[in-house]
């Protein structure tokens, strides 16, 4: 861009020479700036025209210091020569070139410096047609680093009425100086307007390089809660200006409230007793200072929160939540309704009812309730009924017991109360049958004979003989329905033994028949016969190992001939023997006698038995 610049500019200068028509004797012309970056290169050029031509001209280069001029370079038609003595030692480069009565010098600076910075000026004097002269500005640029931005870390209250601090912008490092603009919201802030107060301050590094820092304060609004702050820097380079921002930053907005909320942060749903209540309070300002205060015509809390443990319905009304402003000490205040709904203990009426066999119960159980209510009717975890009212007609022993009434709130889960109902059926004694009533035991055994009475009242029972002799029986034991008795027996001879159990309604009996027995022959017929079984068998299998042995010894004989006379030779004229093939036949009749049979099945004579 600036080699464009200073070629555009060079052009103009030969079209204007051009356009006088008329030569003057020692014409110089330069740029009037040229820029670089710190650490590159630039270039200087010098144009001149002279009647003499190049080589007939002696070229100087100064720098100006304030008014003093100072030479860094010496050329004529024979001689180049730089100042060894000024700044620019070994980084300077002088190249001259022209024909005719046009010339140009160029002058290279390498790793330009800050201090570089100067005015130069190009001085051509011709042998014998005069001299001229013209100048340079070198501006040399550095870019400054990122800048940062920091917000203030404490919150920042609407009722200071000077400016508070916001922020701070920085930016280090750049030349020539950069500049700070704090923005709110895309707005530029300036200086003294509307509360708003910069302070900027310059430092100048031991590099030479800027740093700046720019410090904002200003009287806060509680718009300004949402507002986001950032600064923008500009510095400038060869060829123009640049900017970048920074990260925008918000700050903390104290400021007062203008409404207060209270509500019921849990249970969620309706408030039944017995819960634990947290009422929450909270105002639309932000204001850490403000004291919020809960209360109402039983509690007062100078909190944000409330908590209730274990309410009744005692703690409903209305609680109201205020807030205080510790600087004005304005005070707000919010405030919301609690209910609290409640199941009282279920009442049952009667709770103790006797009812004759055959007749109606009837009983009521009512729970009193904020809420609509159900009521149901249990006996022994069994559902009998729905209602708060319980009937049950042609009643009978069964009916009598524990009637639990469970009253219920649909609305609320776990919102119930309980009441009970005893139920006593009256009427005479009704004895459950055993299993047996006739018995048959030996002689010398024990034997328990149970009594199950049911009845109410509750059954006397006694134990006797037919012909009135008392028996001792354990001592009765209740049940749920009437009474229990047992009779404990040593069997020494035939019993019979009378339960009879007798209330102000009727009485009921019961006789057991025990049978004594002292042999196995007088054992029940189903015994005998088991035992006389058993006893058959163990015989018949004797009796086989019997014949056995003796069949074997009847052989062992014949073969050696001890038996009819035989010499113990073998008949060989027999068509098969019956030496390995011998059956013995026992019936089951002891009558009977065994026979040895042939193989063929032919009756052996009486020798050869």
């Amino acid at each position: 861009m600036a080699a464009r610049t200073r070629i555009s500019a060079l052009g103009g200068l030969l079209l204007l020479l051009l356009s006088r028509g008329a030569w003057a004797n020692v014409e110089v012309m330069m740029e009037d700036r040229v820029e670089a970056f710190r650490g590159n290169s630039t270039q200087i050029t010098c144009m001149f025209t002279s009647d003499d031509g190049p080589g007939g001209v002696i070229i100087q280069w100064f720098h100006m210091r304030g008014r003093d001029r100072q030479r860094i370079y010496y050329e004529d038609a024979t001689t180049q020569h730089y100042d060894r003595n000024s700044q620019f030692k070994d980084r300077l480069t002088v190249n001259s070139t022209g024909s005719g009565t046009s010339g140009q010098v160029v002058m290279t600076i390498r790793d330009v410096r800050l201090k570089d910075e100067l005015e130069y000026v190009c001085v051509v004097k011709s042998l014998t047609d005069g001299i001229g002269e013209d100048r340079t500005m070198l501006r040399v640029f550095e870019t400054p680093q990122l800048p940062t931005i920091e917000a203030v870390q404490k919150g920042i209250s609407v009722s200071d009425a000077t400016p508070s601090k916001v922020g701070v912008c920085e930016v280090k490092n750049g030349y020539p100086s950069p500049n700070i603009t704090w923005y709110r919201n895309r707005h530029p802030l300036h200086n003294g307007r509307d509360g708003v107060e910069v302070m900027t301050s310059v430092t100048v590094e031991s590099t030479e390089l800027y740093s700046v820092k720019s410090e904002l304060s200003m009287v806060v609004q509680k718009e300004d809660k949402d507002a986001q702050f950032y600064c923008e820097i500009t510095y400038h380079t060869p060829g123009g200006t640049r900017m970048t921002e920074t990260k925008p930053i918000q700050i903390t907005v104290f400021y007062p409230s203008t409404s207060v909320s209270v509500w019921v942060e849990s249970p969620k749903g309706l408030i039944k007793e017995g819960d634990t209540l947290e009422l929450l309070c909270q105002g639309d300002g932000h204001d850490p200072a403000a004291v919020m205060t809960i209360r109402n015509d039983l509690v007062s809390v100078e909190s944000s929160r409330l908590l209730v443990e274990n309410v009744t319905r005692l703690n409903s009304g209305v609680y109201e939540c205020s807030s205080l402003d510790s600087n004005t000490f304005d005070e707000v205040v919010g405030n919301t309704s609690v209910f609290v709904n409640y199941l009282d203990p279920a009442v049952v009426r009667p709770q103790h009812a006797e009812v004759a066999q055959g007749g109606t119960l009837e009983a009521i159980c009512n729970a009193l309730s904020s809420l609509q209510t159900h009521t149901a009717w249990f006996k022994e975890g069994k559902l009998i009924s729905v209602g708060h009212r319980l009937m049950v007609n042609a009643t009978k022993y069964d009916t009598a017991g524990t009637y639990m009434c469970v009253v219920t709130v649909p609305e609320i889960q776990g919102m119930k109360t309980e009441g009970t109902l005893t139920v006593h059926v009256t009427g005479p004694p009704e004895i459950l049958n055993p299993d047996h009533t006739e018995l048959q035991e030996t002689y010398g055994s024990s034997v328990r004979l149970p009594c199950d009475v049911r009845g109410f009242p509750a059954p006397s029972i006694t134990w006797h003989t037919p012909d009135g002799q008392m028996l001792k029986a354990d001592p009765p034991t209740d049940r749920k329905d009437g009474v229990a008795s047992v009779l404990s027996l040593k069997v020494s001879s035939d019993i019979t033994a009378v339960c009879n159990s007798t209330n102000e309604h009727g009485s009921s009996a019961i006789t057991y028949t025990i049978r004594a027995l002292n042999a196995v022959s007088e054992l029940p017929p189903e015994k005998v016969q088991r035992e006389s079984n058993g006893v058959v068998i163990a015989v018949i299998i004797i009796c086989i190992l019997l014949l056995a042995v003796l069949g074997s010894v009847l052989y062992f004989l014949y073969k050696k001939g001890k038996i009819c006379g035989r010499s113990g030779k073998q008949d060989l004229t027999k068509e098969k023997s019956s030496k390995d093939n011998i059956v013995v036949e026992m019936k089951s009749d002891n009558t009977e006698e065994a026979i040895l049979l042939g193989v063929n099945g032919e009756k052996l004579s009486p020798c050869e038995q």
